[in-house]
Formats: structure tokens, C-alpha cells, sequence
């Protein structure tokens, strides 16, 4: 499908990897088909019992005593789906759709993060014009949940300390300081009863969603937020005992929908809960989430009702829990220093599980709102685990690569790279603790709406960074 556009190899390549099933945790058969391109090439390899890969390539003759380069991306993908798609993203590839200069995928997110920095990677690999020093490239899994792929990692093969991060979605764009964070799972322990009246689902729907570092400052509505604001209104109208409620399916992305199951005797004071509530998110988020809306129908309980305790809990919860940006960076115009985005809610028999990604660039920041995080729960009779955490990439003032790919871009382009801090977290700062000495930048082409099934990237920002990619090789 992608055979006839530039440049040629990074498509097919990307063509490639979308055929194969790559989520976080499910990264086995992705990385096995990295080995077997580094064994047709002839390339030196590692791929460690993480699944993590390294592939390494000697320089071209005249280069030998160059600095060697890495080039750095992950694997995995984060797997977000339309509600009317109805396919199994561990199982089955994505369908990819080419319009004009957008390439995106059929009901589903793309994987242009970070497959478009594998397929450069393997292009570059095996392109036998390019003139290098020794590359190494290395491709992790799990960045997507934790960066735990980048946090096992064994880093004593890499003799290069000039790093090319291919994980940022904006072109003309270099990134040389990211926010560091964590996972926070908090549990609620509920018990269930039984109660009068009927059962209905009630959902928050249509929300645009998005990565929740970089997106978390476009006032876009978290659908699980919204229907704890939903629940709040039933609770002053109705009677009504709550059975389960589910929201998000990635904690790094923010929820489109949510849903909640519950009894409510009333069903004429519901739907007017209902229906006010709608025209009010409607309106408030109008020019952010133009397609969410709110709705209620009957339903069957798949479980009993929590008792009037556990609903109260739960739903206080809910409300308690702060989420989204809580300060803008004092240092950086228009930054995000400090955010929480409420992800992935689930209910079972007995408990209910909020998953909670923390971000700072500031290192008490974040363990000042983690702390908040964790005794705001824990008064609520929760438990809190903290799963992922990862540091922040420090802002480095003296660095010869970025100096060199700022020249390199103004060159080529008769523009100015701008050097940016980013509030999403990148592997780099988990390099650079491993890796003294490490000139690190992120940088990459143009993709939109990562982390929803919007997604979606430019053919020709592509290209364009390619060969960027490719000066800088040849140049430093």
C-alpha cells in the first residue's frame, strides 16, 4: 500500500511493523522480527530476556574514528480504539489508511509512536550509501507503561554517547528536558448488597481524549472526571446505589469514555439529571470535545449493588482525587509543570481501581502531589501502589549535538530549530542516569492526536526528517 511514497524503505518498513500486534507487554513477536532483520543484515545484536533489542552496525570506511551515534525509539504501542471498532489489537494488525499527505489507521491509533522511529531506524540500517560512524541502535519495549524496557536495559554493550531519541511528534521541534512520573494504582476496597428500583447504564461518550502529557494542557474533558460530576448531580436527586464503573483503557492517555452501572428507583429524575448534564458538558466543552455527550439506558447488572457506604466511597473518591494541570512551569513560558491524568478505572466484585499518571519536571513537585495523591485515598479507605516511576530528563545547558543539529536544520531548511522542554516523559532521562556523559535530544516528524484512534502523521514531515536524520549522521 505504502510501495510508491518517499522515502521508500521507511515505509515499507513502517508498512512492516503494523502488521504486526504490538501493545505494551506484548512485544515478543515485534522484537523477534527485529532480530531477524539484524541476522539478514549481518548486523551484530542483543536482545535481552525484557525483549529490549540492540543492533549495531560498523562505521563506513573514513568514519572509523568518529564518535559512534545511538538512535533510540520503543517498540510498543499505546492500543486505542472507536467504540464501533471491533478489533483485537493484541491479536490482529492495524489498517492502515493513506489520504493525500496523512497516513492514519482504520478505527485505531497509528503507532506512529514510536514505529516511525523503528522504521528509520531499519532503514538506515540497511542503507548501504549512507556514510556513518558505528551506529547503535536500540529499540525498547513498555515505554508506553512505564518505560520499563529503558529501565532494565543493559547499556554496557553502547560505546556512543550521542543520543538521537526519536519520540517527539512535532517537526522543527528539538527536545532537551522532559517531566519525570509514575503510576499510581489506588485500590478501594467496596462491599455489595442489594437494593430497589431499576438498573441503568449511565455513559460519558465522544470525548476526544489524548497523550496526557502533551495534551493534558488543551482543556480537553477526562470522561471518567465527567461522570463522577454526573454521579455527584444523581446524588442530589435521586436514590440510587452504584453497581460498577469503568472508564480509560491507558493511563497515559486521557479517558473518552466512561461508564457507570447503577439502581436508581426515580427513572424520571434520572433523565432529567441525565439530560441537563448533557447540555451542560455540551456546551462547556463545545470547543475542545465537540462530539461528547452524555446518555443513559437500561441495563443489566452484571454484579450486585455496592451498599450505600461503598457507593458513597467510591463516588467521594471519584471527586476527591485532583486531576489535570496543577501548576505551569515558572521557567518556561506555556510548559506544564505539574499534571495528573485519571486513567484506567475498573470495578470487580469487591474493590474498585483507579490508575493515576503523576508527571513533574520538578522533583518535590512530584512527590509533593503524589503524597497528596496517596492521603487523600488512603483517608478514603484506599491503598495506593505506585508502579513506573521514572526521572526527569535535566535540561543540559552546554551540548555540542544540539548546537550541531541546530546549524545542520538552519542549513537545510533556512529555519531555526526550536529547542523546547516537553511535559510527556521520554526514555532519556533513564539513558542519561545509565549513560555519563550523554548528549541526548528528541526529535522527530509530525504526528497528531497520538494515543487516540485519531492519529495520525504527515508523509512528507517524514521525509523531511529523514534526511535531516540522515545529515546529522553524516555530519557530526
Amino acid at each position: 500500500m505504502l510501495e510508491n511514497i518517499e522515502p521508500k524503505r521507511v515505509f515499507y518498513y513502517f508498512e512492516e511493523i503494523s502488521k504486526i500486534p504490538r501493545p505494551s507487554y506484548h512485544e515478543k513477536a515485534i522484537s523477534d522480527y527485529l532480530v531477524s532483520f539484524a541476522k539478514e543484515q549481518g548486523l551484530e545484536h542483543i536482545q535481552d530476556e525484557l525483549g529490549n533489542v540492540i543492533i549495531i552496525k560498523p562505521a563506513t570506511a573514513g568514519y572509523e574514528n568518529k564518535p559512534a551515534i545511538v538512535i533510540q525509539g520503543h517498540m510498543d504501542m499505546v492500543c486505542e480504539k472507536t467504540s464501533d471498532c471491533d478489533k483485537d489489537m493484541e491479536k490482529e494488525g492495524l489498517d492502515l489508511v493513506l489520504e493525500g499527505d496523512i497516513l492514519s489507521a482504520r478505527g485505531t491509533t497509528l503507532g506512529g509512536d514510536d514505529g516511525i522511529a523503528v522504521a528509520y531506524a531499519l532503514a538506515l540500517l540497511e542503507d548501504d550509501t549512507l556514510k556513518h560512524p558505528r551506529l547503535e541502535v536500540v529499540i525498547t519495549v513498555a515505554e508506553e507503561v512505564g518505560m520499563d524496557g529503558a529501565r532494565g536495559i543493559d547499556v554496557s554493550p553502547l560505546q556512543g554517547r550521542i543520543f538521537l531519541n526519536i519520540d517527539c511528534e512535532l517537526e522543527g521541534r528539538c527536545l532537551a528536558s522532559c517531566a519525570g512520573g509514575g503510576t499510581a494504582h489506588i485500590t478501594l476496597p467496596i462491599k455489595r448488597g442489594s437494593a430497589a428500583g431499576k438498573c441503568y447504564e449511565v455513559s460519558v461518550l465522544g470525548g476526544r481524549g489524548g497523550h496526557s502529557g502533551d495534551e493534558i494542557n488543551k482543556g480537553r474533558a477526562n470522561a471518567t472526571v465527567i461522570l463522577g460530576r454526573v454521579l455527584r448531580a444523581i446524588d442530589e436527586k435521586c436514590e440510587w446505589r452504584l453497581c460498577s464503573i469503568t472508564g480509560g483503557s491507558k493511563d497515559n492517555a486521557i479517558p473518552r469514555e466512561a461508564k457507570a452501572v447503577i439502581i436508581v428507583e426515580d427513572e424520571a429524575a434520572l433523565a432529567a439529571v441525565i439530560k441537563e448534564q448533557d447540555a451542560a458538558v455540551r456546551s462547556e466543552f463545545s470547543k475542545t470535545d465537540a462530539g461528547l455527550f452524555i446518555e443513559m439506558k437500561p441495563a443489566a447488572a452484571a454484579e450486585d449493588p455496592m451498599t450505600e457506604e461503598s457507593s458513597g466511597q467510591t463516588l467521594l473518591l471519584i471527586s476527591s482525587l485532583p486531576n489535570g494541570i496543577r501548576r505551569m512551569s515558572r521557567d518556561i513560558e506555556g510548559l506544564v509543570e505539574t499534571s495528573l491524568n485519571m486513567g484506567i478505572t475498573t470495578t470487580s466484585q469487591d474493590e474498585v481501581v483507579l490508575g493515576f499518571a503523576i508527571r513533574s519536571s520538578v522533583s518535590s513537585a512530584y512527590d509533593a502531589l503524589k503524597n497528596r495523591v496517596c492521603y487523600v485515598a488512603k483517608s478514603l479507605g484506599a491503598t495506593v501502589e505506585m508502579n513506573g516511576e521514572y526521572p526527569a530528563w535535566q535540561y543540559v545547558a552546554e551540548s555540542p549535538l544540539r548546537e550541531k543539529m541546530i546549524s545542520i536544520y538552519r542549513d537545510m531548511t533556512g529555519k531555526e530549530l526550536k529547542v523546547q522542554a516537553i511535559h510527556a516523559g521520554l526514555e532519556c532521562g533513564l539513558f542519561a542516569g545509565k549513560m555519563p556523559g550523554l548528549d541526548a535530544v528528541s526529535f522527530g516528524p509530525d504526528i497528531y492526536d497520538i494515543h487516540t484512534p485519531d492519529e495520525h502523521l504527515s508523509v512528507s514531515s517524514v521525509a523531511r526528517v529523514y534526511d535531516f536524520i540522515r545529515k546529522i549522521i553524516e555530519e557530526l
